[in-house]
């Protein structure tokens, strides 16, 4: 079953936390990927320094301001595109970046695309994970309650890792990442 936009319009940190098993599901041309989510983090407003929507709003953050369930891509070290799903409530800015997934289907266009065959480290990391699902700009703002990309819900048990999130320099000590105990596709930041 397909998340409704309800799902995104929450806190934050709940819907971080409650993405962690759901599958996201992008149809391309090439054929269908899918995989399951297995570590995220929370990214707010103007009370978390590591956020793009510390400061305001601006062209590059705009869509953290806007609906619930959109697409937030943007380019990040000047080689990745990284994913975050808009997730708040009422007014407040907010997104969750998906950090790592376990592939599920379409893992021989992943490989593929990411030039890789090890499929632990296939998608593994924020940048890995955008390569090998296709995700890049041309999916800034997409509607994941739609039919191209979007979640799906998932129905399993697991224990959920509580940390710090990885490559910010501000806000650090904050307890936004969340991860799936024992993943094997978790990323290398445990």
């Amino acid at each position: 079953m397909k998340l409704s936009r309800e799902f995104y319009s929450r806190d934050t940190e709940s819907v971080a936390r409650e993405l962690l098993g759901k599958i996201i599901v992008h149809k391309t041309k090439e054929g269908i990927l899918k995989g399951k989510i297995v570590e995220t983090e929370a990214y707010f407003g103007i009370n978390d320094p590591a956020s793009h929507a510390y400061r305001k709003k601006t062209k590059r953050n705009f869509l953290m301001f806007e609906t619930p369930g959109k697409a937030y891509v943007y380019f990040c070290y000047g080689n990745h595109w990284l994913f975050n799903i808009v997730a708040k409530e009422d007014n407040n800015p907010g997104a969750v970046l998906i950090r790592a997934l376990e592939p599920l289907e379409g893992i021989d266009i992943m490989k593929k695309k990411r030039g890789a065959d090890d499929i632990k480290s296939l998608t593994n990391g924020p940048g890995k994970l955008t390569r090998a699902l296709s995700i890049d700009k041309r999916q800034n703002g997409f509607d994941l309650t739609g039919n191209v990309i979007f979640l799906e819900d998932a129905d399993e048990n697991f224990d959920i890792i509580k940390a710090k999130r990885i490559g910010i320099s501000k806000g650090k000590s904050k307890l936004f990442r969340f991860y799936i105990k024992k993943n094997t596709f978790v990323s290398s930041g445990r």
